[in-house]
């Protein structure tokens, strides 16, 4: 008797599966990660196989039988990582597997199905009851004459949907016209592809640089068994990462082999994609959340099918079902997009490096600014400077301290920039990393602060929508003339987001255009894409927004990049603060003086001595990671540790208070040694509720995520949380 062993997709975090089905021979072939219809409990829920047995622990008489076999689901290499991801994250071995299951096919059911296409074709008959006086209804002889009139090509076809929008003709006059042997009907499928737009992209192949060539060697030993796997490829901006990913990938193919390539975000990185897509033509598949559902159902069946051989996408293409995997790319690597925010609370980054330790593949982190842990990690290579052999763009530090409240977001110093890159008719691109009109908005009279009603935050004016809005929430509120707290119509607005910028810039550039790129402007399927066409294809012009203008952009006429308020991210209280600035800051420098004009950056701050600022504006990565290993190794952060933060919400902050101290007894006793635990602590309330947090410094990781999932899961069966949801999230960012 066949035994499947099967984690029915529920939400239930107590949950202990698998469970054990017996398979009757009415449902075929059934094998690890093919998804069932079965019965649990007093309902049918969608489940995964996987594992197989000869026998149970129960008598075959106390076996339940699947209803029914929806799909082949998914391979056993993804139903293992998909158990890996659930148990590694503290989540479920149900939501672990949903990531790498078929599109759609999970709790809800099985997703959209293949596209079908009627096609239509004449016979020699049909041609023939042209000419003759063969008795036509109106809409057959205008079949008839598409389909054979006018001499078409032999085995000329034409689809029944097209047929029906030019002229009219039904699929029942089609059907009519088979039945007297004039035409001949097929049913085909058309696969559904997504749109590559063009931005940047390269169709050339430039040879390659000594120090490209050896990145490439060294990625090509690694896939050949090369002791040495794991490679971190650091190089400036404009250095020729993304060649080296190209030869690579080019090299995994030769060799039989697949390739995944991980990037930040779909929607900021069409140069990339665009690359990709112009080299290796239908053997690269998207797969991202921003496709319809039956273009990612295609998408994903290529790769499947082996008809695609490259996935191209954000964090979610980890789960890629690849074949064969030789290479994993991942470029940006220091981008914090890569941690999914939702649970399961994944590193797409750390899933990348242990799938591709299981497949025996060669992994490639690619980044201008790697982060710490990748750079004490990791085996560097190297590419010190950039491919068209230009100088890095000089970077001029604009002290602020000093100036005039008064005087606005953009220095004088940044004003005369701007107009010199009018009077040469070139670029420029300016980052505040703040959208919005104006963060805050308050009354002088009374003092009043307009804060949102469901979190402890300031709610930020949009003045083109006449709003102010919550960055947390989303909740919104129309803009007033007046206080509601006493009536005073003395409203200040302080400080200044990307679209007041966007104003100030067009008042100070004349006729230059400004564009702007943030996720108001760029919102919808393809904004950001559009925005950055426009911006190429323009003669000259200001590309101003948010960190998105920093990302992996080549625009070679682009002559100046600005960075305002350089310092904003130095005082969020986290300790990854300065890495994150270095970065921004060197990232925005890499987009100035990639053509022949030359470039330079300015970068305007209140904390000139920063040791990220300083550092950045040198393009000087070495000795600022240099400096924040010896920070970090001091106060016990990662890489010397492992973080794993602990969150409990609740409606009422007593209650809040009294689960996460629950939770702290229970973790306490049973972490492994050199462990800190700290907290519980409050942080702001969000989306109405209260929140608290623990944090554990752990020196072993495998020890203390056990621990932690331990804890939780026997506080959720003993339903001690009640009144309270609880999130666990390892390696926060």
């Amino acid at each position: 008797m066949a035994i499947a062993k099967v984690e029915p997709l529920t939400t239930a975090r107590a949950l202990r599966g698998p469970f054990d089905y017996r398979l009757p021979e009415r449902l075929g072939q059934v094998g690890v990660g093919s998804v069932l219809l079965v019965p649990f409990g007093h309902r049918r829920v969608i489940g995964v196989v996987v594992a197989l047995a000869e026998s149970s622990e129960l008598p075959p008489e106390r076996l339940a039988e699947p209803v029914q076999a929806l799909a082949a689901g998914a391979t056993p290499e993804l139903v293992r990582l998909g158990l890996w991801v659930g148990r590694e994250y503290c989540s479920t071995p149900a939501r672990g597997l949903e990531l790498v299951l078929p599109p759609s096919v999970g709790r809800g059911g099985a997703g959209p199905g293949p596209r079908l296409e009627t096609l239509a074709a004449a016979t020699d008959a049909g041609r023939a009851a042209l000419g003759a006086q063969t008795r036509l209804g109106r809409r057959q002889r205008r079949a008839l004459e598409r389909l054979a009139g006018e001499r078409p090509a032999a085995g000329f076809e034409l689809s029944a949907r097209q047929l029906a929008a030019e002229d009219g003709i039904d699929r029942r006059a089609l059907e009519r016209l088979e039945d007297r042997g004039l035409v001949t009907l097929r049913v085909e499928q058309r696969l559904r592809r997504p749109r590559v737009v063009e931005v940047g992209a390269r169709s050339n192949r430039p040879s390659l640089s000594a120090d490209q060539a050896s990145a490439v060697e060294a990625v090509v030993a690694a896939m050949d068994g090369s002791a040495s796997r794991e490679h971190l490829l650091h190089g400036v901006t404009g250095s020729g990462k993304t060649e080296v990913y190209l030869a690579a990938t080019e090299a995994a193919l030769e060799r039989g082999k697949g390739a995944i390539v991980l990037v930040p975000e779909i929607g900021l990185t069409p140069q990339a994609i665009s690359r990709f897509a112009t080299r290796f033509g239908d053997r690269v598949a998207l797969l991202h959340s921003r496709l319809a559902a039956g273009e990612r159902r295609d998408e994903w069946q290529r790769l499947a099918s082996g008809e695609a051989r490259i996935c191209v996408g954000p964090r979610s293409a980890v789960f890629a079902p690849v074949g064969d995997l030789g290479l994993v790319v991942i470029d940006e690597e220091h981008d914090a997009s890569y941690k999914q925010e939702g649970d399961p609370r994944y590193d797409a980054r750390e899933v990348a490096r242990h799938r591709a330790h299981q497949a025996g593949a060669a992994l490639l982190a690619g980044s201008a600014t790697p982060r710490p842990e990748s750079w004490l990690g990791l085996r560097r290579l190297d590419l010190p400077r950039r491919a068209d052999g230009r100088e890095l763009p000089p970077v001029e530090v604009v002290d602020l301290r000093g100036g005039s409240p008064r005087s606005g977001p953009l220095h004088p110093r940044t004003m005369e920039a701007l107009a010199e890159v009018r009077e040469a008719n070139a670029k420029a691109i300016v980052l505040l990393n703040r959208r919005g009109w104006s963060p805050f908005v308050c009354c002088r009279a009374c003092g009043h602060a307009f804060q949102c009603r469901h979190c402890e935050v300031s709610l930020v004016l949009h003045k083109d929508q006449e709003r102010l809005q919550c960055h947390h929430c989303g909740h919104a509120e129309q803009t007033s003339e007046s206080c509601p707290e006493c009536g005073s119509v003395a409203l200040a607005r302080y400080g200044a987001g990307t679209e007041r910028l966007a104003t100030l810039l067009s008042g100070a550039v004349g006729s230059m255009p400004v564009f702007r790129l943030d996720s108001d402007s760029a919102a919808g399927a393809g904004g950001h894409v559009e925005i950055l066409r426009r911006f190429e294809q323009a003669e000259s012009g200001v590309l101003v927004g948010t960190q998105m203008v920093a990302k992996g952009h080549d625009f070679p006429d682009v002559v100046l990049s600005v960075v305002l308020d350089a310092d904003a991210t130095l005082r969020f209280p986290d300790f990854r603060a300065e890495e994150r600035t270095f970065a921004l800051v060197s990232q925005l420098a890499g987009r100035s003086g990639r053509g022949e004009r030359g470039g330079r950056v300015l970068v305007q701050t209140l904390a000139p001595e920063a040791a990220a600022i300083r550092h950045a504006a040198a393009h000087d990565a070495q000795r600022f990671l240099a400096g924040e290993l010896e920070r970090r190794r001091a106060l016990r952060y990662p890489p010397f540790s492992h973080l794993i933060r602990i969150e409990l919400t609740a409606a009422e902050a007593g209650r809040a208070q009294a689960v996460s101290e629950r939770v702290r007894r229970a973790l306490e006793g049973g972490l492994p040694a050199g462990t800190e635990l700290l907290g519980p602590a409050p942080r702001f309330r969000l989306r109405g509720r209260h929140r608290r947090q623990l944090l554990l410094k752990a020196e072993q990781r495998a020890e203390a995520v056990s621990a932690v999932r331990g804890a939780v899961e026997e506080l959720v069966k003993g339903r001690e949380l009640r009144g309270s949801t609880i999130s666990v999230d390892v390696d926060p960012q």
